[in-house]
């Protein structure tokens, strides 16, 4: 009988200490929060045709992409991430599998979307092959999938984020090896962020490569890793994970802002033009709080804590809209858990 194989995992914002979950940083701090609504995969496996490796016809729902792919081809295809993560794990022999990928956030929006459909889908292969789900361990094969087989430069947190869920203070005392420590929050500032945190996208998907390869090759040539804006993004990370366990919302808006500074000072263009038009606004309507979602650089996501006044929410989302009809609210609420798979047997088809 076919089995069904269903993984979700949430992404994350409000990520601060971001850049320093690197191999150019060293050592790093990050404080991140993981929300929902994030992305889903489905597997449903089959016995494939020959004894051998099967193939897996894989669907991009995000992309309206439909094809079939057999681990071991090169090169890549339409979707090196979607390949590289089958073949990390491999089909097991005599079987093949549909296996369909979809997020409601935006690809792009610089919140970790790709790493929490690496960590989503690594996580329902996994379950195929009978092997462990440990948080830890998802998503440190999530990550090898992106820096190993694909080359890429990966930071640290956004495959802890999918795997853990939470609220989350992430300690890089050595480069690959992190701590994460899931914060106590208490249940009116838990109440209150899912209340007054915004999570805005900025009407088109995040491309900032270059910027992000010289300020990469400005940092990888400090052997130390004591930049002055990593030091800052690093405090930033501790002052936001001291504020939520004090159930302080207003000095995480001081971190944040801190932050978004801290990224500045590594490249002005890390803030860039939408999310300085939104933290404008966001001033006007004395909001707690802002930082640029990521990495930073144009498009992707702005993070926004607003006050916690009757009406605050509303106004200063029906302002960010009025900006540009690209400019979106993602509705979000914090992720209790992260990595989830369940399995069940497929209805027949025709039945």
């Amino acid at each position: 009988m076919d089995t069904i194989i269903t993984a979700t995992a949430p992404v994350r914002t409000c990520d601060c200490g971001g850049w320093t979950d690197t191999w150019f940083a060293r050592r790093g701090s990050v404080f991140h929060i993981a929300v929902n609504p994030g992305v889903r995969v489905v597997l449903r496996s089959r016995p494939g045709e020959a004894p051998g490796g099967g193939s897996i016809r894989l669907h991009a729902e995000n992309y309206g992409d439909h094809y079939t792919f057999t681990p071991g081809a090169r090169p890549w295809g339409r979707h090196p991430l979607l390949e590289a993560a089958i073949e990390s794990v491999g089909v097991p022999p005599g079987m093949r599998a549909d296996v369909r990928v979809g997020s409601t956030v935006p690809p792009g929006a610089s919140t970790g979307t790709s790493a929490a459909v690496c960590v989503a889908l690594v996580g329902a292969l996994r379950t195929w092959a009978g092997l462990g789900l440990e948080p830890d361990l998802v998503a440190a094969a999530a990550h090898r999938v992106e820096v190993d087989l694909l080359q890429q430069q990966s930071g640290l947190q956004d495959q802890l984020a999918a795997a853990h869920g939470g609220v989350n203070y992430i300690e890089i005392r050595n480069y690959p090896s992190a701590i994460v420590h899931a914060l106590d929050v208490p249940a009116a500032a838990w109440s209150a962020l899912e209340r007054q945190l915004l999570l805005v996208y900025l009407g088109r998907t995040h491309s900032s490569s270059a910027i992000h390869e010289e300020v990469i090759r400005g940092l990888s040539g400090d052997r130390t890793g004591n930049h002055p804006a990593l030091g800052a993004l690093r405090e930033a990370a501790g002052a936001a994970r001291d504020a939520v366990v004090a159930g302080d919302l207003r000095r995480l808006g001081l971190a944040m802002r801190a932050n978004t500074e801290a990224q500045r000072l590594l490249h002005p263009a890390l803030v860039g033009v939408d999310a300085r038009r939104v933290i404008a606004i966001a001033k006007e309507h004395d909001a707690l709080g802002w930082k640029v979602n990521g990495a930073g650089g144009e498009g992707g996501s702005l993070a926004v804590l607003c006050r916690a006044d009757a009406g605050a929410r509303d106004d200063l989302e029906t302002a960010i809209r009025a900006v540009s009809p690209g400019y979106a609210i993602i509705p979000t609420t914090i992720a209790r858990r992260g990595l989830e798979v369940s399995v069940r047997d497929a209805v027949p088809e025709g039945a």
